[in-house]
């Protein structure tokens, strides 16, 4: 849970619910579309930790110190991004067809800003990842090791999912209400993209920094602020624990399914009453022509 909120890549979270707002409505629904996403990125996630937890462990002390070349400059691409997005055109979805689906509603998307989650976080996150997932796989320990990284799954999904969903029906109530904000919504997840993103590549200048011995860098006022904040989501996660975050997202799912249910149950009320009134004037006019 607390690698959703870790301090390289958790200015990446509400950039990714803001590419989920910005998605137009389709016929999945807000769930749907909520869900889908927060499995999506949590899948891209994990897969690049497992990837570099396994495959690249021997190499871990020597990618280490370079990692913060890596933070900068996928913050730098997503700062690029979100100026593509303030200027009011669609980011690119991967796919073969030219309607390809857009970054805000395809699941292969969704895995693909997950990874670059990861990317983002392994500065910060890889180090307790190696020592507890990692070293249990390869002390013999598969069963125990593959139960762990499960785990480390579930939790960074709980969140991703939980959050996904209160701001995907919040997205389906405000934007009904507010059509003129529907317009605006692509070009504000561009503006939270882009200032997500700036955070990033500062973080890894900031770790540069650190590296290189520039120790008034511990003065930063940008990373003491996002610290503050990144210090006050993460204790309020680890109080409130996985059990009040499950109770919490089976709440949320039975609010949507009550609220779904409303919906039908008035369209099914309103549908006679409307098609009346869309014949009354096909029977006007039919009586005019007859005179």
């Amino acid at each position: 849970m607390l690698g959703a909120v870790n301090p390289c890549g958790f200015a990446l979270l509400p950039a990714y619910l803001s590419l989920l707002v910005a998605g137009a409505t389709d016929t999945r629904g807000a769930v749907g579309r909520a869900l889908t996403a927060a499995v999506g990125l949590t899948l891209g996630y994990v897969l690049v930790f497992g990837a570099f937890g396994l495959a690249l462990a021997p190499l871990a002390g020597w990618l280490r110190p370079r990692l913060p070349w890596l933070t900068v400059v996928l913050g730098l691409l997503l700062v690029v991004a979100g100026c593509w997005l303030l200027a009011g055109r669609r980011l690119p979805a991967p796919g073969w067809s030219a309607r390809a689906p857009r970054l805000t509603r395809s699941w292969p998307s969704m895995a693909l800003f997950g990874a670059a989650y990861a990317l983002a976080s392994l500065g910060c996150a890889i180090a307790p990842f190696l020592a507890i997932v990692v070293t249990s796989l390869q002390s013999g320990s598969t069963g125990r090791g593959l139960a762990l990284f499960g785990a480390y799954a579930l939790g960074m999904g709980l969140v991703v999912a939980v959050a996904a969903l209160g701001v995907a029906l919040l997205r389906d109530g405000l934007v009904a209400r507010l059509r003129v904000a529907g317009a605006l919504v692509p070009r504000l997840s561009g503006l939270v993209l882009l200032v997500a993103g700036g955070y990033v590549a500062w973080y890894g200048w900031y770790e540069l920094r650190l590296a290189a011995g520039q120790r008034n860098a511990l003065q930063d006022p940008v990373i003491q602020t996002a610290s503050r904040v990144q210090h006050a989501l993460a204790d309020t996660l680890d109080t409130t624990g996985p059990a009040v975050l499950a109770a919490t997202l089976a709440v949320l799912l039975l609010a949507a399914a009550l609220t779904r249910r409303a919906r039908l149950r008035d369209r099914a009320v309103a549908t006679p009453a409307e098609a009346a009134e869309r014949s009354m004037p096909e029977t006007e006019t039919a009586r005019s022509a007859g005179r």
